[in-house]
């Protein structure tokens, strides 16, 4: 039980510190100067996708094929 207690008496004290300092380093990360573009060019991937068929299908054969079966 002795090193239960010393565990929890150490976590109680260092564990919180270090968990808001981990805490603060993200959030200074993430709004860091320079940020906004790659954070604007990451929100905006799934729009900038296009939904060409691949070059071995042409007609969309293989696209609605492989929709039926997900569905079944």
């Amino acid at each position: 039980m002795e090193i239960y207690t010393a565990l929890r008496s150490f976590a109680d004290s260092w564990g919180l510190l270090a968990m808001a300092i981990v805490f603060l380093a993200i959030v200074v990360w993430a709004f860091r100067p320079g940020s906004r573009e790659l954070h604007e060019r990451l929100a905006a991937m799934p729009l900038n996708e296009h939904d060409a068929p691949l070059p071995d299908d042409v007609d969309g054969a293989a696209s609605r094929k492989s929709a039926q079966e997900v569905r079944t």
